[in-house]
C-alpha cells in the first residue's frame, strides 16, 4: 500500500476489531466516517496483530467478548479479555469491549462453505459493525 494512502487511512480514525480465539484471531477495519467495514486475513499470534496495527494504524480497537446465551462471562470471556488489556498496554489506546453474542453464528451463515479462518475475520466484521451502530446512537 503507498504511504500516501496509509497515511490518508490514519487521519480517517481507523478501528481495527478483533474476535479472540485460541488458535486464531478475526480481524475487521472500519472507517465510522465512511461507514465502511470489511474483514481481513486472520492473525494467528500476536506478532501478527502489532503488524496490523503498525499498517493501519488504528484510533482505536475493539475486542469482542464472548458471553453465553444469558449474558453470563465464562472462560473465554476471561481470556478474550485478557487479550483486550494486553492491546491496551501495548498500543496505548482504547479498547472497547462488544458482546461477541451470536457473531460466530451469523458469520458462518454468510459464508456456508467457506473457509473456517474467513468465519473469523468475518465475526470481528460484525463486531465492529456493532461497535459503530451503538456509537452512532
Amino acid at each position: 500500500m503507498p504511504e500516501q494512502a496509509r497515511s490518508a487511512k490514519a487521519q480517517a480514525r481507523t478501528v481495527l476489531a478483533f474476535d479472540f480465539g485460541l488458535k486464531r484471531i478475526g480481524v475487521a477495519v472500519g472507517e465510522p466516517e465512511l461507514g465502511t467495514v470489511h474483514p481481513l486475513p486472520v492473525a494467528e499470534n500476536f506478532s501478527q496483530v502489532e503488524k496490523l496495527v503498525e499498517e493501519w494504524k488504528p484510533s482505536r480497537l475493539v475486542v469482542g467478548l464472548p458471553t453465553s446465551v444469558q449474558g453470563a462471562p465464562h472462560a473465554m470471556t476471561r481470556q478474550a479479555e485478557d487479550f483486550a488489556r494486553r492491546l491496551e498496554k501495548r498500543f496505548k489506546l482504547p479498547v472497547a469491549r462488544v458482546d461477541e453474542r451470536y457473531t460466530s453464528v451469523e458469520a458462518e451463515s454468510r459464508l456456508k462453505g467457506v473457509k473456517r479462518k474467513a468465519v473469523d475475520s468475518v465475526a470481528a466484521q460484525l463486531i465492529l459493525e456493532q461497535f459503530l451502530e451503538e456509537s452512532a446512537r
